[in-house]
């Protein structure tokens, strides 16, 4: 079994909450680029974010969620590459971000 490489960067994905679980389901099923993930409840504003709802209309902003994941720089373009083909939609934004480190406290 090959080591997984230390995390050294995050990827942060920017999806409609409809989307959630579409999302989460695919992630469980890519382990191995996607070993875990944190989400976050957000709000998305600007010009490119639909407002699919009446009540985000009346808001002006997006019902969003954030999923931040600690992993190898070689791995995001893969796990992207298969985002893509499984979830093609222009609502779901990406950033990625050095990390300068990870671990845990136990």
């Amino acid at each position: 079994m090959t080591p997984t490489p230390a995390p050294d960067c995050l990827l942060t994905l920017a999806i409609p909450s409809a989307l959630e679980d579409d999302l989460l389901d695919l992630l469980h099923r890519l382990p191995q680029l996607a070993p875990g993930f944190t989400l976050v409840p957000a709000q998305g504003m600007g010009a490119q974010i639909h407002l699919a709802t009446a009540m985000e209309q009346v808001q002006g902003r997006a019902r969003r969620v954030l999923v931040h994941m600690a992993l190898a720089q070689a791995h995001i373009e893969p796990l992207l590459a298969q985002l893509r083909q499984a979830l093609p939609n222009p609502q779901i934004t990406y950033w990625a971000q050095p990390l300068l480190t990870f671990g845990h406290l136990g």
